[in-house]
């Protein structure tokens, strides 16, 4: 049967998450919604990258199935533009496309993009966005955590507990700091990134740098192996996923 992947973004302010939960509402079940009242029939979608509440993407991949006379035709935006009048405000269907049988859109990601930010002088305009953090954060010194971070293979401690994984090795390929306009931007790439991993990486260097001596703080919390060492407890509006690359 033809495989197809959907690339998607969202603001993920209004949903409890990326893949469907059962009595909740997330990107997943608002997408088969839309399928379902367009096409007719029942669809199954694989993601390609979990992203918790409150989270936001710029690039997210769907796969499904479906032996459809609308999708085998040569112009595939005339469904997307149908769906996205279907869907909320808060999601667009970017693209659908054939691909190989055998394809998967998680599976087959080679690494994935994500981007935190944060704003230090009240904005309500990025509230929703990103993290209001009105504390001294030398990005020089965040910087130097993040190039910490980047030398580490092992993040058990930055991987949320009962995480159903095999190994807690991660390969960082890019990871600073940098300053965007009113926001301090951590953009973070690797091939893989477990539960939590990214806000608790956040969350551990910020905190770092609020101590006399920051690398040696957060060298200690990445060899310790121990998750209440790190620091998941920064909200999830500040992150977004940037990007899935194949």
């Amino acid at each position: 049967m033809p495989r197809f992947f959907i690339e998607v973004a969202y603001k993920g302010t209004n949903y409890a998450g990326f893949q469907k939960q059962d009595n909740a509402n997330t990107i997943q079940s608002e997408v088969e919604k839309a399928l379902v009242t367009y096409f007719r029939q029942p669809f199954e979608l694989t993601g390609s990258s979990r992203t918790d509440a409150g989270v936001h993407a710029r690039q997210n991949f769907f796969h499904f199935d479906a032996d459809l006379p609308q999708l085998l035709a040569a112009d595939l935006a005339k469904p997307a533009y149908h769906l996205n009048a279907i869907l909320p405000a808060d999601i667009v269907i970017k693209s659908i496309k054939p691909v190989g049988e055998a394809a998967h859109s998680r599976f087959d990601a080679k690494s994935r993009t994500y981007k935190y930010s944060i704003y230090q002088f009240k904005d309500p305009f990025l509230k929703e966005l990103a993290y209001y953090y009105p504390y001294k954060a030398d990005i020089t010194i965040l910087n130097l955590l993040a190039g910490e971070l980047q030398k580490h293979t092992d993040f058990e401690s930055f991987s949320k507990r009962n995480t159903q994984v095999h190994t807690f090795n991660c390969h960082i390929y890019t990871s600073e700091w940098s300053q965007q306009n009113d926001l301090m931007v951590y953009t973070v790439t690797a091939n893989r990134f477990l539960r939590g991993m990214v806000k608790a990486m956040v969350g551990t260097m910020l905190r770092s740098a609020a101590k006399s001596e920051p690398l040696l703080h957060i060298k200690d919390v990445l060899t310790s192996k121990d998750t209440t060492r790190a620091d998941f407890a920064i909200p999830s509006h500040g992150l977004c996923l940037l990007e899935v690359s194949y």
